[in-house]
């Protein structure tokens, strides 16, 4: 068998601080676009009991960050949009990290950093990730294979008013637009958008599939 590396390009900004306060447009997506969450029917996402605990996940977000607000947020059959506000950059909510510099700070103390965007999301993927395998163990949830999340994630950073405007209406339409979504499975089996391994069966330029993102637009 031939061994392949495939090279795993940063999604981020370089530079860019992604604590800075700010609106990010947070696209998540399941491993192998596994659609475990519910199913979407006339438009409309009926959410399973999993799809209902990954609402719950998210909604708990502010509690464990401070200076995060949560806006619009949807759960797909196999991923998942929200709106995340970084509101402060001040010392609230965040865990506990040595300082820049590697040294000890006076009289053993710590420096309190606030969390990334990548923080965020890590805790949300983890968190959703651990009540998902007890769901398996005690209500028995179909085990996923491998991990449950891709590893990455898609992130836009918005800039203004009306860049919010036009993601609240995106992510709020996205069950509407399930049979056109590149994520549904039965687009990428049709070969109406990339297969995993980047191959294709129709000419994309001809056929209308949304996009995963808003930075896909």
């Amino acid at each position: 068998m031939t061994g392949q590396h495939h090279r795993r390009h940063s999604l981020r900004l370089k530079n860019y601080d992604y604590a800075q306060a700010g609106a990010y447009f947070i696209t998540i997506c399941t491993q192998d676009r596994a659609c475990l969450f519910g199913d979407v029917v006339d438009g409309e996402m009926r959410l399973n009991e999993i799809g209902r605990m990954v609402i719950a996940e998210w909604d708990m977000l502010p509690e464990r960050f401070p200076n995060v607000v949560l806006d619009v947020f949807v759960v797909m059959p196999n991923h998942v949009h929200g709106i995340i506000v970084i509101t402060s950059t001040a010392d609230v909510g965040a865990g506990l990290v040595p300082a820049p510099n590697g040294s000890p700070p006076p009289n053993g103390a710590t420096t309190r950093v606030a969390p990334t965007v990548g923080d965020v999301v890590g805790a949300f993927k983890s968190r959703v990730t651990v009540e998902y395998v007890r769901g398996v163990k005690t209500s028995g949830w179909p085990p996923f294979r491998g991990r449950l999340w891709q590893r990455n994630y898609y992130e836009h950073i918005i800039r203004d008013e009306a860049s919010l405007c036009g993601i609240r209406e995106y992510i709020a339409n996205n069950p509407l637009q399930w049979a056109l979504d590149r994520e549904n499975p039965v687009n990428v089996e049709a070969g109406l958008v990339p297969a995993h391994d980047g191959t294709t069966t129709q000419n994309l330029a001809t056929t209308r599939v949304a996009p995963t993102a808003w930075g896909d637009v």
